[in-house]
């Protein structure tokens, strides 16, 4: 188990963007047995999901997320040094989608930029990198993005997934601040990473025989088991290294996996059902983004005090990790509809 305070670094704005196009879960053309649906979406929660134009990628996303944030905090492109991208969904193998994103965003070429090959738990892992670059010095400024589109990995003929996913992105500006501080617990488990897996398309089968590897195959049992079993300790590790109690977390920020685990979850451990955000029901899974999705869309964009939240990321790999992080009032938090209107500079 990875355990860690790090001290340096607050959250200066977290900006989402989703496309505007919103599928309709009981429309009759999706082409389900319309009872096997109504079941479903009881069940997880998704009446609508947010899903991409042939075209659009998450990087699209991520960078229209940049651009607003930058626009709203007034930092000069020139201050950034560090760019992570999160995402199962790159634009290419390669190059890294980072530098592609770097060039969109007219960054210096002091300013570093990698990939990470993280989903659902990529929010929480994605902070700690950031966290860790500022407090190991020579950063002021990092950008984190973290996006999927999940909508164009999946069997449009397997309701399992199709009717859970949809896609977003993100953008969270962290910068030094010496009385900043946050809590991390990380986990992995890898004898699991058949769970969630696309067998094919990658080097290990680049052109599969069946072209049912090309897309998720997901063991919802499995997973399920995973989370219920795995996510309960992770919270109350995450709260003894903060020296929480329950009560003392204004927002408990869960990846939006399906609303029967979610509120499986808060029953197992205890928490407050009005503190636990949840954007399920018209923006679907959308990954590890959907936690910054539910922080831009659910916590109040005008806070008079500071706030104390746990973020917290579970799934594909197996993975699963947490972030207990403050929210100063000054943070900004943006949410918007992908316009594809923002030019993309250098």
């Amino acid at each position: 188990m990875s355990r860690s305070t790090i001290e340096g670094f607050r959250i200066a704005g977290v900006s989402t963007c989703v496309p505007p196009r919103a599928v309709d879960n009981l429309d009759p053309a999706l082409g389900f047995e319309p009872e096997e649906v109504r079941k479903v979406v009881a069940m997880a929660g998704v009446r609508q999901r947010r899903v991409v134009d042939d075209g659009v990628t998450s990087a699209d996303l991520c960078h229209e997320a940049a651009e607003h944030l930058l626009q709203r905090l007034g930092w000069e492109r020139e201050s950034i040094s560090g760019l992570i991208f999160v995402t199962q969904s790159p634009d290419y193998f390669l190059p890294s989608t980072s530098c592609m994103l770097h060039h969109w965003l007219s960054l210096p070429d002091t300013c570093a930029a990698f990939d990470v090959g993280l989903g659902c738990s990529g929010y929480p892992y994605g902070l700690y990198l950031a966290a860790t670059m500022l407090r190991g010095g020579g950063h002021r400024r990092i950008l984190m993005l973290h996006g999927d589109t999940p909508s164009r990995f999946v069997d449009p003929k397997d309701q399992a997934t199709t009717l859970l996913f949809g896609d977003s992105g993100s953008a969270t500006a962290l910068e030094f601040d010496e009385h900043g501080r946050g809590h991390f617990c990380l986990h992995t488990d890898g004898s699991g990473h058949a769970g969630l897996i696309m067998r094919g398309g990658g080097f290990r089968d680049r052109f599969p025989a069946n072209p049912r590897h090309l897309a998720l195959e997901m063991d919802g049992a499995g997973v399920f088991s995973f989370t219920i079993k795995r996510v309960p300790p992770l919270l109350a590790d995450a709260l003894v290294l903060a020296g929480c109690e329950v009560a003392d977390v204004d927002a408990y920020v869960f990846h939006q996996s399906n609303r029967f685990m979610i509120k499986h979850l808060v029953k197992k451990c205890g928490l407050p059902e009005d503190r636990v955000p949840m954007t399920l029901e018209d923006n679907g899974n959308s990954g590890g983004p959907s936690v910054a999705v539910a922080m831009a869309r659910r916590l109040p964009a005008d806070r008079e005090r500071r706030m104390k939240v746990m973020l917290l990321g579970y799934g594909v790999g197996l993975s699963w990790g947490a972030a207990v992080v403050d929210l100063e009032p000054a943070a900004v938090l943006l949410h918007h509809d992908y316009s594809g209107r923002i030019a993309k500079r250098g």
